[in-house]
């Protein structure tokens, strides 16, 4: 079974062979005993299943080339410490028994959901991390040298993060314990407690992030009505539409609006760069949004602004580099897993190269006027108008990516697991989702609504939920996982029939000694600096995020002291 898995070349004239084999060996160990389905599952049972379907996938398509997805993880089972001998099948074979009809039926509903090629997660990557046009805003919160090195070490830490979600989904999924959220992902390394949190700050950071793109478009639409709208009457208009949008369900029919709204950005970038270049700022928004005269743009190499104010800034491009809580259900939708690699690394590349050229190029030419939405810095209104045209476009079908992801942690983790409520995919599913749509935009109206600033709700979300998704979770569910396994490593042999005999319990000191700093078998130098290193970044994103939120609260206050927009009124900050 390992054995199919690490050849690099199969034999073509042996290739049937091999995959039947492995196909058997999975199928066998799906269908073990009543005793391992009766009884709580463990993490030695995530990893020997999801090792076997790792074998599986890359055994039942010969014609694909091994990716770079495929070399890294090889590479990662090299450095990292050996999980388990799947060579054991007659262990295995010993302990067969027949699934259930709805054992069957749920296996098969979840694999007719993986329909999502690398390109669409490339799509819907790109859709839900790239916000490029609050871009020049944390430039000018802190200026051409910070910004510049923060966009640097904050995307490479992003991309560093994303790489170990999918690392961790690859060795905990299965088709017998499949991953479908973050939540999953959580649960199986850091407990059932810590998943019920996760759970409901997912839900959260989805219907904040819903807020501020109903708030981004309610901006965009308020000025092109030139303010004849009432504000909270714009947001309004654009939860409608959130709630018509979301009916989609599935994230493959959603691929093709993700690629659609990509491009649209990408046009409205060109477009106000063009139109930055050759008008003079906004002055009369500037003055809304911040109570400052007109006068000569000033750059600064390092922001001299109030130290809450810098905070928020950086707390932008926490938030603007924040997408990590969808890649494990973005994964989880694919054909291929191991592809998700090479969609996220384009994906991240695309995006900071956006973000840099973006960023520095209009806070050079507007300085202490720029904007939070960038693009509705120019002071001709006919090029306000191009902007926010296909701003709300694109706006609303982020929104729609946002409310869907949210959508479903609700479903799956309250309505199918706490309430027994029927299928996602169910015709009585699609009922259910339709009422939680309709709650879940309103939610998010209350809540844009309440604070109608957008750059200082994007810093709270940053800090409050986007730092812990994209930073601190990735890193420190990766340290815990690694402990365990350490503890592993002196146990027995491990069969699906029942736990591995292990020689000491969690009570133990050994085995706390054993998981912290490793054990004879797996303390090499190299496995111990990487636990610990992710424990560090972790403890130290902890700590950024508690700073963020103190500086997003001081600006939020700050915004509503120097702001025309109030709660739930009919006057827009712009």
């Amino acid at each position: 079974m390992l054995t199919v898995f690490q050849q690099s070349a199969p034999d073509p004239v042996s290739l049937d062979e091999q995959t039947a084999k492995v196909e058997s060996a999975y199928s066998t160990a799906y269908q073990t005993s009543s005793a391992t389905r009766q009884r709580k599952p463990v993490l030695e049972d995530y990893v020997f299943y999801a090792e076997l379907q790792r074998a599986s996938d890359k055994a039942s398509d010969e014609k694909r080339k091994p990716n770079v997805g495929d070399c890294l993880y090889q590479f990662a089972r090299g450095i990292l410490p050996v999980d388990f001998d799947l060579n054991s099948s007659t262990a295995v074979e010993e302990q067969t028994l027949s699934l259930s009809d709805l054992e069957i039926e749920k296996v098969n509903a979840w694999r007719a959901l993986r329909q999502a090629s690398w390109a669409g997660a490339f799509y819907l990557c790109t859709t839900d991390i790239l916000g490029p046009f609050n871009a020049p805003y944390a430039f000018r919160q802190n200026g051409y040298v910070p910004g510049t090195l923060l966009y640097v070490f904050m995307g490479g830490m992003a991309f560093y993060c994303g790489g170990l979600l999918w690392w961790l989904y690859v060795k905990l999924d299965s088709d017998r314990f499949p991953v479908k959220s973050y939540s999953d992902i959580t649960e199986r390394t850091a407990g059932k407690y810590m998943r019920f949190l996760v759970t409901w700050l997912v839900f959260i950071h989805m219907i904040v992030n819903v807020a501020t793109t109903s708030l981004s478009a309610a901006q965009s639409l308020h000025q092109l009505a030139h303010g004849r709208i009432c504000f909270v009457v714009s947001i309004i208009v654009w939860i409608v539409v959130g709630c018509v949008l979301n009916q989609i369900r599935t994230l493959k029919r959603y691929s093709w609006l993700a690629s659609s709204a990509i491009w649209i950005n990408i046009l409205v970038i060109f477009l106000s760069m063009g139109f930055i270049a050759h008008s003079p700022p906004n002055y009369a928004s500037a003055k809304a949004s911040y109570k400052i005269p007109a006068g000569p743009v000033i750059k600064q190499a390092f922001a001299t602004y109030p130290f809450y104010e810098r905070i928020n800034g950086v707390m932008n491009i926490v938030y603007a580099y924040g997408g990590a809580t969808i890649f494990p259900q973005i994964i989880a939708e694919m054909r291929r897993p191991m592809d998700f690699l090479k969609a996220f690394s384009i994906a991240q590349a695309l995006i900071f190269t956006i973000y840099i050229v973006y960023g520095l190029y209009v806070y050079s030419f507007q300085g202490q006027f720029t904007l939070a939405v960038a693009f509705q810095g120019v002071s001709k209104y006919s090029w306000q108008t191009v902007g926010n045209v296909f701003n709300l476009i694109s706006t609303i079908i982020a929104g729609g990516l946002y409310g869907n992801i949210g959508l479903k942690i609700l479903y799956v983790n309250v309505v199918e697991r706490f309430l027994n409520g029927p299928p996602l995919l169910s015709v009585r599913g699609r009922f259910c989702w339709s009422a939680l749509v309709i709650a879940f935009w309103w939610t998010g109206f209350i809540i844009g609504a309440a604070i109608p600033q957008v750059q200082t709700l994007s810093g709270m979300v940053g800090a409050a939920t986007n730092m812990q998704f994209t930073y601190s979770f990735p890193t420190g569910f990766t340290f815990l996982y690694l402990v365990q396994l350490d503890a592993t490593a002196e146990d027995g042999a491990y069969t699906p029939s029942g736990v591995s005999q292990r020689v000491d319990s969690w009570r133990d000191v050994s085995r706390w000694k054993r998981g912290m700093f490793g054990s004879v078998k797996t303390r090499q130098m190299k496995l111990q600096v990487f636990k610990w290193a992710n424990f560090t970044v972790c403890m130290a994103a902890l700590a950024t995020a508690g700073l963020g939120i103190y500086g997003s609260g001081l600006s939020i206050a700050a915004a509503f002291n120097s702001s025309a927009a109030t709660s739930f009124g009919c006057a827009a900050p712009v």
